[in-house]
């Protein structure tokens, strides 16, 4: 492996040159997914499903503590109306599955 910079060599992968310091490679630009209304994960309106999917976190566990904000403050029962209104819905469940599985790997065959 050689510095595109600088031109050192070295035995082992590295992450930066130790001379020049330049990275040795690029990382693959994350994908950024929007923040939409849940359609598969919906108990009212699916502002908590959707936070859930943003996040990657389970929905029971948004849902929980969008109700002791609720509870406690009164601020997260106006935050649900207002993220109600502002989020878009989510895209159709069918058509996410239909990406999902078009971008699976098939599974090798025997």
């Amino acid at each position: 492996m050689y510095c595109p910079n600088c031109g050192k060599e070295y035995s082992q992968k590295v992450n930066f040159c130790c001379h020049c310091g330049t990275a040795m490679f690029t990382p693959a630009p994350a994908v950024k997914k929007p923040l939409t209304l849940s359609r598969k994960d919906k108990k009212i309106a699916g502002v908590c499903g959707g936070f859930a999917e943003y996040a990657e976190l389970d929905p029971t566990i948004v849902r929980i503590v969008w109700l002791v904000a609720s509870i406690f403050s009164g601020v997260g029962f106006i935050a649900y109306l207002i993220a109600w209104i502002v989020m878009p819905e989510g895209p159709e469940v069918a058509q996410a599955s239909a990406a999902m599985a078009a971008t699976a790997q098939p599974a090798p065959s025997k």
